[in-house]
């Protein structure tokens, strides 16, 4: 139940967000909008306000903002062609299409913004409490475990974790001696530490180096700081989130990451269940990065998406005139397939993830 309630939280409110930005730039610049649904498909309710008619549809996956005069061969009287979104210059229409995918990243700013304002800065507690052991390392067959704070290596006290990264790094794979305190308990263990790949976040061999196989505690300390050191801490974390979003998207196509790493509903629920089970802090920071995909996914050249038409604007605005209708069309059908195709595979690895 905490899974689907918050699945509704999470993607409700950010179809909200990305929406509202395509309707108030519309707005903003006279654009007549017919419609503005929450989902694709068959209408389950809704109300009219003014001129526009407001829907919650069968599909929660998405939603769209309908505007008067999309299509070019639509036929617009000349009463109301001022407010038609085909009228407008080629700037007005790209701002608005852009509106969705930026609102959903000043969204994430504004999410961030509020648990820095609220909680504090997270900042990474400097110890040397082990966080986690690999599995069939040299760690785990000396009998380390996470939670483990190592107080020396040979006779070397140690109050950061770089030096106990530097200490194993310079062994040369000769054993190591390690002092460590478990439980309030002190013991006495012997690591060999083995010559391994280090790898980055995307899985990538950085360097080889001496290693036992352990990691840092991911303890942090909530620090509180001023307005606007918020602020610069929502956008320096969205950056952040923008930077490896866009970097695991080319480290997929470079088959670096694979793809069956690629969630989708399912996965997101079952995600946004955790995160709320584990405190609102963490369902924020979830729901402001899957805001940050949301926003760089719908900005990828890919017809059919915000990012496909923005591509179209884009040429429209080189060559002065519009592409052909027919290439268009071409383009928006190979697209839906690409999208199909997309939605089919994640599924997918829902289901295998739910199964297996």
């Amino acid at each position: 139940m905490n899974s689907i309630i918050s699945f509704i939280i999470v993607l409700g409110l950010l179809i909200i967000v990305h929406e509202f930005g395509h309707f108030i730039l519309a707005k903003l610049f006279n654009v007549k909008v017919l419609k503005f649904s929450i989902g694709f498909g068959p209408k389950m309710f809704g109300r009219r306000y003014g001129e526009t008619e407001y829907l919650i549809s069968a599909f929660p996956l998405g939603g769209y903002v309908k505007m008067f005069g999309e299509q070019r061969d639509e036929e617009i009287p000349a009463r109301e062609e001022e407010r038609s979104f085909s009228a407008k210059p080629v700037w007005q229409r790209f701002c608005i299409v852009a509106a969705g995918p930026v609102s959903n990243l000043l969204f994430a700013v504004f999410l961030f913004f509020m648990i820095f304002a609220i909680a504090g800065l997270p900042t990474p507690v400097d110890n040397t409490v082990i966080g986690a052991v690999t599995a069939a390392s040299p760690a785990e067959t000396a009998g380390l475990k996470a939670g483990d704070r190592i107080i020396s290596i040979n006779g070397k006290k140690t109050d950061e974790w770089m030096e106990v990264a530097n200490l194993i790094a310079n062994s040369e794979g000769k054993p190591v001696e390690l002092l460590i305190e478990r439980q309030g308990e002190r013991l006495a263990i012997t690591g060999h530490p083995d010559f391994t790949p280090s790898r980055n976040i995307f899985g990538e061999e950085i360097e080889k180096r001496y290693m036992l196989g352990i990691s840092r505690s991911q303890e942090v300390i909530y620090e509180k700081v001023s307005l606007w050191e918020a602020i610069k801490g929502g956008f320096a974390q969205t950056w952040t989130l923008i930077y490896l979003t866009i970097m695991g998207i080319v480290k997929m196509i470079q088959a670096v990451i694979p793809a069956s790493e690629l969630g989708g509903p399912i996965m997101i629920a079952q995600l946004a269940g955790k995160q709320m089970e584990a405190g609102w802090i963490n369902l924020i920071y979830f729901m402001a990065l899957i805001s940050v995909n949301l926003g760089i996914l719908n900005l990828l050249p890919i017809p059919i998406l915000d990012g496909g038409h923005l591509m179209f604007f884009s040429y429209e605005a080189l060559l002065r005139r519009p592409m052909s209708q027919r290439t268009m069309e071409i383009c928006q059908q190979i697209g839906l397939v690409i999208l199909v195709t997309l939605m089919v595979f994640v599924f997918y690895n829902d289901l295998v993830r739910l199964f297996t």
